[in-house]
């Protein structure tokens, strides 16, 4: 039997009405917004449906509304009979995502938590300063060897910080450095370098002021072990310790996100099957490009979560 992972989206999946079948349809999507709503005194439903769009890319809004929606898509499918999977991984922010579902976390505990992780890395790099850029069609080694070259030259940070498939590489540091590395990668032959519309150098060490805000509430909020492993952004590797999770997901903050070596795992462990639980399908399309043997599913929609209901259980739910 096909063993099947969950996989979690990050920031970038948002979009203004993401949900909104789903929520007419499944009483338990609202009921899950107006828990994390009741958190954070937000209205996070009317945010998701209204936007506009520049709010919910505002990284601090970002992460609560993509963890509720994730959370609420993945108690559909517990209310549908879908099956647990073995696994969960999710990118960046989705890690949070899917160690709620792996019950390592509390629904309203990780929605202040990923509230304060994003106010505390829009916080920690004035804006300007830093600079995100998508590389497409180069080796890893080259890249990491390009973006060496630049911070040695410069004095400036640059490196690769998002490993998301094989040729699709996210690097990061001061504006100045990305730019710099930006051409050179392109003098290698890159088949295009994509700046993103972000506002802070995620997942480098220019973030540790992030990271110690992190840690510190971390100290303070109950971390269980999950009831399936959950992989690991920092090492793509299976996590089943609480202390070990809570230590790795404030190494998350200032570390690259090996996104293809957390897919390594999960194929690993016998993954075949990878459902995609959130807004959007950047995963999916991830998974394609990783493992193009594997299968990739969306549930954002009815229609969607019924396909990928009637192939895991081979029936349609009732």
């Amino acid at each position: 039997m096909t063993s099947l992972a969950f996989v979690f989206p990050g920031q970038g999946s948002q979009a203004v009405g993401m949900l909104s079948e789903m929520g007419e349809l499944h009483s338990v999507v609202k009921t899950t917004f107006a828990e994390a709503s009741d958190e954070l005194g937000l209205d996070l439903w009317q945010m998701a449906q209204q936007g506009p769009s520049d709010v919910l890319a505002l990284t601090e809004n970002t992460q609560p509304l993509i963890l509720t929606a994730s959370v609420a898509l993945f108690r559909v499918w517990q209310q549908q009979d879908g099956p647990m999977p073995v696994v969960a991984a999710g990118h960046s922010l989705g890690e949070f995502s899917a160690l709620v579902a792996a019950g390592a976390l509390e629904f309203g505990d990780a929605v202040r938590l990923v509230r304060l992780r994003g106010e505390a890395m829009q916080a920690a790099v004035p804006v300007g300063e830093g600079a995100m850029a998508a590389v497409i069609g180069l080796e890893d080694a080259l890249i990491n060897q390009v973006c060496d070259a630049v911070s040695e030259q410069t004095g400036l940070p640059v490196l690769a910080v998002n490993f998301n498939s094989p040729g699709q590489v996210v690097i990061a540091g001061k504006a100045g450095a990305v730019s710099m590395a930006a051409e050179s990668l392109k003098a290698e032959g890159a088949k295009r370098v994509l700046p993103l519309p972000v506002s802070a150098p995620f997942h480098t060490p220019m973030m540790q002021h992030a990271a110690e805000v992190l840690q510190a509430a971390l100290t303070e909020m109950p971390v269980q072990d999950p009831v399936i492993p959950v992989i690991s952004n920092v090492n793509g590797e299976a996590q089943i310790n609480a202390e070990a999770i809570r230590t790795l997901l404030v190494d998350q903050v200032v570390s690259p996100v090996r996104w293809t070596g957390c897919m390594a795992t999960m194929m690993g462990m016998g993954c075949r099957r990878f459902i995609e639980c959130g807004p959007g399908r950047v995963l999916t399309g991830l998974t394609r490009r990783i493992a193009p043997e594997a299968e990739g599913f969306v549930i954002e929609t009815p229609d969607q979560l019924q396909v990928a209901l009637n192939t895991v259980i081979g029936e349609p739910s009732p």
